[in-house]
């Protein structure tokens, strides 16, 4: 009524207004009393009907029973009183550029682990490495662990001191002998998606990569990490100039023993 701001139905939940006006703040504006109104009673029918229930958990004591019959190693899930279940999925560590660690940390302890002591915030001192290509790591979570959670526990087993926002979590799939990737929003929960596709990885695996929106936000970097990109960059255009070199120079020789050999023959 006042801002005139206007909304889907389905965008509520990402709407947040800063009324600056006195007392309409938290009050008269808010995002349900800025919805757009449905096009349709069909539509807002429709739309509801696409939202799953959520399951009960005899369907999930069921889903995790089939689960478990299906799974060759000793990595089962674990149905809680409460409803809430745990296990394990794997997560391929598929980064393509360097990541900040602590430089001249020693590795955690168990000790250091039981009291949730993080070693990473007791130096200033930062370096980068590339993390092995393809490297696994597995993780125990509970069905309440999101995606968020996910990514932030595994840079903090391998003392990873970048922003979380500059990786994201992918789902992987096969289908018809094609590969296809999918970007998990932070509030989805991995280990139902892994309850869902079974224990087969063939199935479905998860993959952590950088974050790729199209547009990359260059705030989120340091001046040390920006610096080490155009390095990196610097490196990648000096081997690309060098592969075109050889290759024409290849092509040059080629050519000109061709000519060489022609020359002594006859037309």
């Amino acid at each position: 009524a006042d801002c005139r701001y206007t909304c889907h139905q389905e965008c509520r939940s990402l709407i947040q207004l800063d009324c600056r006006r006195p007392g309409q703040c938290q009050s008269q504006l808010s995002p349900e009393s800025t919805l757009l109104p449905p096009c349709s009673q069909n539509v807002t029918q429709t739309v509801e009907e696409e939202k799953p229930e959520p399951p009960t958990i005899q369907e999930i004591k069921q889903k995790i029973e089939k689960y478990n019959a299906k799974v060759t190693n000793c990595l089962l899930m674990k149905l809680n009183d409460d409803g809430t279940y745990t296990g394990f999925i794997k997560v391929h560590l598929k980064l393509r550029r360097p990541v900040t660690v602590p430089a001249g940390i020693r590795p955690q302890s168990i000790y250091d682990a039981l009291r949730e002591v993080n070693l990473a915030e007791m130096t200033a001192k930062r370096t980068s490495f590339y993390l092995p290509l393809d490297a696994i790591k597995q993780l125990h979570i509970s069905s309440t662990t999101t995606v968020s959670e996910v990514i932030q526990g595994l840079l903090k087993k391998f003392m990873v001191v970048d922003n979380p926002q500059k990786f994201a979590l992918f789902k992987e799939m096969r289908k018809d002998g094609q590969v296809l990737f999918q970007k998990l929003p932070l509030t989805e929960y991995p280990l139902y998606l892994r309850l869902l596709a079974g224990p087969d990885t063939d199935v479905l695996s998860f993959v952590l990569k950088e974050n790729e929106t199209g547009e990359v936000e260059w705030d989120a970097f340091s001046i040390p990490e920006l610096q080490n990109f155009l390095m990196i960059l610097d490196k990648e255009e000096k081997d690309k100039i060098q592969q075109v070199h050889r290759k024409y120079e290849r092509f040059k020789q080629r050519l000109q023993q061709t000519l060489k050999e022609a020359r002594g023959k006859p037309g």
